[in-house]
């Protein structure tokens, strides 16, 4: 799997856009809410191009034997002095039709691997608390470390409690 260019961040921004609704509408606490469209959510992926083109954000994207896109995550590497050890494991979606067959894991290895390969040695990302992903995490030896009451709301405007973690990748 190879990290999305930056160049094709717009030509694929449609396809991230129906990744994106489709885990709003599954109630994914992932920043937007019910009712967010396709034109407003690929917008959003489309302000990502700085960060992509730079290379401070590393996006990946997996797609099926028919080309759809099944799948997307995100690394965001700290560029601070003080942090350029650590890096943001962000937007890990899969699409519901994918669930289930191990391509969450593989997404999140590559971005463990790319992390790893920049030299960060500790990783760090959010979840709504209860939610399947937690599993994906706890699984992959990722480590909670605190948990928020109510800091994000739910796509249908409930506000729900976020879990911390974080994974060290020395050795």
């Amino acid at each position: 799997m190879a990290p999305l260019a930056a160049d094709h961040l717009h030509a694929r921004s449609e396809a991230l856009a129906d990744l994106l609704l489709d885990a709003v509408a599954d109630g994914a606490s992932v920043g937007f809410l019910a009712g967010t469209g396709r034109d407003e959510a690929a917008a959003w992926w489309r302000t990502l191009y700085p960060s992509v083109a730079d290379g401070s954000r590393l996006l990946w994207t997996a797609s099926g034997p028919d080309g759809r896109l099944l799948g997307t995550v995100a690394l965001v590497r700290e560029t601070r002095p003080n942090g350029t050890h650590r890096a943001e494991v962000s937007k890990l979606l899969v699409h519901r039709d994918a669930r289930g067959a191990g391509l969450g894991r593989r997404l999140l290895t590559t971005a463990e691997q790319a992390a790893r390969d920049a030299g960060a040695t500790l990783l760090l990302l959010d979840t709504q608390t209860g939610s399947a992903a937690e599993h994906l995490y706890r699984g992959a030896g990722w480590t909670a470390f605190g948990t928020v009451p109510g800091h994000a709301a739910t796509p249908d405007g409930i506000l729900a409690d976020t879990t911390y973690y974080y994974k060290q990748l020395i050795g």
